[in-house]
């Protein structure tokens, strides 16, 4: 099947017809397994892929990664977990979007291509599973949004929290009222880190392409560091740390406060402190403050606290709790009665009330396995899955807020949830959309 030109992706914007896919892909019954491909073989894409390849109503029929590699080990990978079926192998995500047999994709590559991979995939007909943070910046998100709702595909962002039970009980305590009227909310991401250097740079892998792999973002030479995870520390490809890890923590605390809309204003303050002059981009202590109608809600973040930890798999798998005072990523809910504690990806809840005793509580456990279900009956049902990509754009879009407000001088900003943009301040608006325009650029609607 001829491989669809990159190029006619920027003359088509989200217009099915230029890229000659039909609007809407097949159906599958409900005895049939649904066909899925992986784009991007990486550590998370191959995990989550995986996983959906050992159930029996899915078949991991193709696997796109332009280093050549990785590709073939991680399509015998595939073959391994689906009793020896291997899939088609594609150096070009086109060849994906092109191949009719495949009714999903999983969209695990490099932040700075979650989006223009999905819109892509929307307009080829095809159901979405991305890995967060689903957008680089607000602007690049509604397109989403609105290429899911015009192409009528399910896009189930990989922000899993959304699919655990525990979490759900947790939202529904708060709902009833329990803790009091919740005025303040801090979540956390608190984590150790070092200094990151470029130093110099190894050789590309046989036959990779570093401009597509760059694809929006503007020209760089080549880096061995960057292609090898580095691109995490700089603005062009992430959001830092804040997008990478803390999103689950802040789509998570959004989640059970309701879903709400977007704050009415924001503030920053931090930087590059700890590992100040080094080669990274991305701050190492930030602290975020979100103005709610009826709540104040901060984030706090640090990547050089190496007393903090993550919830480890031991918590996340059995009936325990983190050792609060030192896990990394907690979101607590301050009540005018009790006070919540709750761990993301298994780490369960409790209550406090203000005597220290625990008053309620819940285990958890890791939601992906919840998360993947929901994606694969919502692709038969038609219906919006947990972490649909509307309300994953409200979230992620206060991630987006606080980096932005960081990013011009730790300002407060005040910000119009309607319009999806920044009250009297230019230069926060600029960076509500990427600002290199270059071949590979996210065009307009048309």
């Amino acid at each position: 099947m001829k491989s669809i030109k990159r190029r006619m992706f920027l003359k088509s914007g989200l217009a099915a017809s230029a890229l000659g896919f039909p609007a809407l892909g097949q159906v599958r019954g409900a005895n049939d397994r649904v066909q899925v491909a992986l784009i991007g073989c990486g550590g998370r894409g191959t995990q989550v892929t995986a996983s959906l390849a050992r159930r029996s109503d899915v078949d991991c029929s193709q696997v796109c990664d332009i280093h050549e590699e990785r590709l073939v080990r991680i399509a015998d990978h595939m073959a391994e977990q689906q009793g020896g079926r291997k899939p088609l192998l594609a150096r070009r995500m086109e060849e994906v979007f092109a191949n009719k047999g495949v009714d999903a994709v999983v969209v695990a590559t490099p932040d700075h291509w979650h989006t223009p991979a999905a819109i892509l995939a929307c307009q080829a007909g095809k159901d979405v599973y991305v890995e967060k943070p689903f957008s680089h910046n607000i602007w690049e998100g509604r397109k989403l949004v609105e290429a899911a709702r015009k192409y009528k595909r399910i896009v189930q962002v990989g922000t899993q929290n959304r699919s655990a039970p525990y979490n759900h009980a947790a939202r529904e305590y708060i709902r009833s009222g329990k803790l009091g009227d919740v005025r303040l909310v801090k979540v956390f991401n608190l984590k150790g880190g070092g200094p990151f250097r470029l130093g110099a740079s190894g050789d590309a892998p046989k036959g990779f392409s570093w401009k597509t792999w760059l694809g929006p973002a503007k020209a760089r030479p080549y880096h061995s560091r960057i292609f090898h995870a580095g691109w995490h520390y700089f603005w062009d490809y992430s959001g830092g740390d804040l997008a990478d890890c803390g999103i689950h923590q802040l789509d998570l605390a959004l989640m059970v406060m309701g879903d709400p809309a977007a704050p009415a204003a924001v503030s920053a303050s931090g930087g590059r402190i700890q590992h100040r002059g080094d080669d990274a981009e991305v701050p190492d202590v930030e602290i975020l403050q979100y103005d709610y109608p009826g709540f104040v809600m901060t984030f706090e973040h640090s990547h050089f606290a190496g007393a903090m930890s993550k919830i480890n798999g031991s918590i996340r798998s059995s009936d325990k709790f983190p050792y609060w005072p030192q896990c990394a990523t907690r979101i607590e809910f301050y009540g005018t009665r009790d006070m919540m504690i709750l761990g993301r990806h298994g780490g369960g809840w409790q209550v406090f009330a203000s005597n220290g005793r625990v008053v309620g509580q819940q285990y958890g456990r890791h939601p992906d396995p919840d998360h993947q279900q929901n994606f694969v009956d919502c692709i038969r049902s038609r219906e919006l899955p947990n972490a649909d990509v509307g309300l994953a754009q409200v979230t992620t879009s206060v991630m987006h807020m606080g980096n932005i407000a960081h990013r011009i001088g730790n300002q407060k900003l005040r910000y119009d949830a309607m319009l999806e943009r920044f009250i009297d301040s230019e230069p926060a608006n600029r960076l509500a959309k990427r600002q290199n325009i270059n071949e590979f650029s996210v065009k307009e609607p048309v």
